[in-house]
């Protein structure tokens, strides 16, 4: 594709797993950045910091903040940003438990994220 004067170019197989990937519903609502977490703290290792939380998000609903850091699921540690984008993956409405660090970083926290239809969450919110 050209576009601008600049050509522009997709691998056929980046475009083949986009065509036949399965459609998601699974909205987190932030923005994150990965970063070290130092030795002293409760956990070492790789984190994903939050660094915005969309109101009416699932993570705002789940009182995520900004600054907290994730550090993966129940089942697993995040160990790169796409780590993240697996667990989100699926459809329908499911629960999401992440670990994650906020304020001195000394304890690990816990919360369930509810993933699934934005309605459903709208739902919750307004019951």
């Amino acid at each position: 594709m050209v576009a601008g004067r600049l050509a522009l170019a997709i691998p056929s197989n980046v475009v083949l797993d986009f065509l036949s990937a399965v459609p998601s519903d699974a909205w987190l609502g932030v923005t994150v950045r990965p970063v070290r977490i130092p030795r002293s703290t409760a956990t070492e290792g790789f984190g994903l910091v939050l660094l915005e939380v969309e109101s009416l998000s699932a993570a705002s609903y789940a009182s995520l903040l900004p600054g907290d850091i994730l550090l993966g699921t129940e089942d697993k540690a995040f160990t790169s940003p796409g780590d993240l984008s697996k667990a989100l993956e699926g459809s329908g409405p499911r629960q999401l438990r992440l670990q994650f660090l906020r304020g001195d970083y000394s304890r690990v926290r816990r919360v369930t994220v509810q993933l699934g239809n934005h309605d459903t969450l709208r739902n919750v919110v307004a019951a």
